[in-house]
């Protein structure tokens, strides 16, 4: 009877038994094997900087142009950041003893122009750990709320607990200007979601090493902690900043004194107020003067206008139009858009002002229908017109004031 080479168990004492050229193992061992080969893998304290596939900043550039339109000025500063970065990590011999400081990234800019894909697509082309977070979850510790550390926990997940792996990632902190200071004026109460928080953040941000909860939050005070060096981790901040246009145009106006002063306020964009923004608009918005200095590179993002929108719906490689062609294709279904469609789907998310997240919840609405009833019909086309697309957003529109 043939035994495992392993354990020595015979073949009727386990469930499987695998033969090889000159011994056997049974279905036990081998995933005791799995487990020793995973644990190994957790453990593991060397990253090679091959692993990451670094381009030139143009084609850096090109590549997120396959998947984000328009915001050229926001590409070019985003490439360069992120190739500097991590050519700073390439930098073997320091024999001029010259250290490259790391540049962070701010980004400023209204809801749905594509902070987060921008970060996403970035992480993507370097096959590097990424994980975003929530700056509006965050709190001082000792607070209901989560700690600064729950940042790096998540980057841990991301990079399935190597350290070293995790201390080459990016980090997405989103809605960075929900954590701004409510006001000049001191408070009875503390400001734990404001100011502390961005206080908190500063040892992370200029990089030290920070003891991780490895299931993050304090449930497990007892649980061990995960020494975590963030010198060479690249943060990314973004924000809509609500209100900083006033805050430009403030700064803008008081600044122009002379004679030329009405020509030069004149040549300002008065529509597109976020192409001056300057680290002073971001203190006069609440983030303090040291979280502003470890974020050098300050880039913002155009509003989206109609030509942007209708590019977004059908160029990307990942557009809601190919998303939904791609749903139906897997049903068989052969699904199109006319033009006046997506012009009337453009004219609603212009009116709406929500930008490209506008777009895909206007196409969701009118959508749903034909995506609940087709999958079960033998209907194999469906062309989606002015017409169609008007009725069921209209439709959409008369269901939810009856419920109001």
């Amino acid at each position: 009877m043939e035994k495992c080479s392993f354990c020595g168990r015979s073949e009727k004492d386990v469930n499987m038994l695998i033969s090889g050229i000159s011994g056997h193992i049974c279905d036990s061992c081998v995933e005791q094997a799995h487990g020793i080969l995973n644990e190994d893998s957790k453990n593991k304290t060397s990253f090679s900087t091959d692993e990451i596939k670094l381009l030139k900043p143009k084609q850096i550039k090109e590549f997120l142009d396959q998947y984000i339109i328009g915001q050229n000025d926001a590409k070019k500063f985003l490439s360069v950041a992120v190739y500097n970065h991590y050519k700073r990590l390439t930098q073997k011999d320091n024999l001029d003893e010259i250290e490259i400081e790391k540049s962070n990234i701010i980004m400023v800019g209204p809801t749905g122009t594509g902070k987060t894909l921008l970060a996403k697509t970035i992480a993507k082309m370097l096959h590097v750990p990424f994980s975003i977070v929530d700056a509006t979850v965050l709190t001082e510790a000792g607070y209901v709320g989560e700690d600064i550390e729950s940042i790096l926990s998540r980057l841990l997940q991301s990079a399935d607990y190597n350290v070293a792996s995790a201390e080459r990632g990016i980090v997405f902190i989103d809605e960075i200007d929900k954590i701004a200071r409510k006001g000049d004026n001191p408070s009875i109460t503390r400001d734990v979601s404001g100011e502390g928080v961005q206080q908190g953040l500063l040892k992370l941000l200029e990089g030290s090493i920070v003891n991780v909860p490895p299931q993050g939050g304090r449930k497990h005070p007892d649980q061990k902690m995960i020494a975590v060096n963030t010198k060479n981790i690249l943060f990314i901040c973004g924000g809509a900043f609500d209100g900083i246009e006033r805050k430009i145009g403030q700064r803008l106006n008081t600044s122009m004194v002379g004679f030329n002063s009405a020509k030069d306020v004149a040549q300002l964009d008065r529509k597109n107020l976020m192409q001056y923004i300057s680290p002073q608009d971001l203190k006069s918005f609440g983030l303090i003067p040291e979280i502003i200095g470890r974020l050098p590179v300050l880039t913002y993002l155009e509003p989206l206008d109609r030509e942007a929108l209708r590019l977004i719906l059908t160029q990307p490689k990942n557009s809601i139009v190919k998303q939904y062609t791609k749903l139906f294709e897997m049903d068989g279904i052969e699904l199109t858009f006319e033009d006046e469609a997506l012009e009337y789907i453009v004219s609603k998310a212009v009116e709406f002002q929500l930008g490209a997240r506008g777009l895909r919840s206007i196409c969701e609405v009118i959508m749903i229908d034909a995506m609940y009833e087709l999958p079960s019909s033998r209907k194999k086309i469906l062309n989606v017109n002015e017409a169609y697309a008007k009725e069921k957003l209209e439709k959409a529109d008369i269901a939810r004031l009856k419920a109001a």
